[in-house]
């Protein structure tokens, strides 16, 4: 099976790609060479980046999401590619057991929840979509949300709201949390989403009062920071001098995380002001440099997909 003949339902996903030229740009592929779509998601960059590989080319994906892996059967005649059931944070791992360390050309990563989960109700990542009150990117282990709300104590739930969330009315909605769960259980979305706003006293008429919670639980039961974190640094690891490392974020949190990550990999060394110390040897410490200034969507694609409003791109290339 060729890219041309990719089933009409696949194609559907490819439009929700955020950032694509952008961040295929960024990634300023070598058609021989080896890159890695970290977050594979319904596989939106990866078809545009097997678009720009010779036959001797090849894209490793990984994800940690069971319908990311299902949806990656559409590409599974194609010799160039191949997908592993893990999280972007085992980035690492992975090259190390194919035996590429230091020979990858390029890593993507899109962070966050996509699309497809955001839409699936059953997944229960939405407040604008009733079902289970799930949130793991990875069903096959973990807590769900419901679970954790249920047994978490007043200041764990606080922090993880005002931290993750950064909901200023943090306090007030775990309140409520532990109230409504000694009647009944919050078992749904719409019982949370519910919850929380009538536990919010002064609403954003510009957003749902449930946005910040969901997303602060969201990121919280899935690892999602130190998962970065972890990511960033396995990825610096497995490229090779000249790959790129390009990162699509969604909110704050994320993007000053990778903002910082590559702000520190671009650094020498610290040391004191008048050191008896060459520029040289200062300079030996940088892994990273950072290519060009964050990127942000057009007006165009914000206006056909309002989800990418709040998305940024950074791309960094390894010295």
């Amino acid at each position: 099976m060729t890219l041309e003949t990719i089933s009409a339902e696949s194609a559907s996903f490819v439009h929700r790609s955020v950032l694509l030229q952008e961040s295929i740009s960024g990634l300023n592929i070598k058609p021989d060479g080896i890159y890695i779509d970290a977050t594979f998601g319904r596989g939106g960059h990866s078809q545009h980046i097997l678009k720009q590989l010779s036959e001797n080319g090849r894209l490793i994906a990984l994800d940690r999401d069971d319908a990311a892996i299902e949806a990656a059967k559409t590409f599974s005649d194609d010799p160039r590619f191949s997908i592993h059931h893990v999280a972007f944070s085992n980035i690492k791992d992975v090259v190390n057991e194919l035996d590429l360390m230091g020979e990858i050309d390029g890593v993507l990563m899109d962070i966050g929840v996509s699309s497809p989960q955001l839409d699936d109700a059953s997944r229960g990542f939405s407040f604008q979509k009733d079902g289970p009150l799930d949130m793991r990117m990875d069903r096959s282990s973990g807590m769900s949300a419901a679970t954790w709300l249920q047994y978490a104590d007043l200041d764990e739930i606080t922090m993880v709201l005002k931290t993750y969330g950064e909901e200023k009315f943090g306090k007030r909605i775990a309140h409520a949390v532990i109230e409504q769960r000694a009647i009944k259980p919050l078992e749904t979305t719409a019982e949370f989403a519910a919850l929380i706003d009538k536990a919010v006293p002064v609403k954003d008429k510009y957003k749902h009062p449930a946005t910040r919670s969901f997303q602060g639980v969201r990121i919280f039961i899935n690892g999602e920071l130190d998962q970065l974190n972890a990511g960033l640094e396995g990825a610096v690891e497995v490229l090779k001098p000249g790959g790129r490392l390009a990162v699509i974020s969604f909110h704050s949190l994320e993007d000053r995380v990778v903002k910082r990550f590559i702000r520190s990999q671009s650094k020498g060394k610290d040391v004191p002001h008048n050191m008896p110390i060459t520029q040289q040897e200062i300079d030996a410490d940088k892994v990273l440099k950072a290519i060009g200034k964050a990127i942000k969507p057009s007006r165009e694609e914000v206006s056909e997909n309002v989800r990418s409003r709040s998305s940024v791109l950074r791309v960094a290339e390894k010295l």
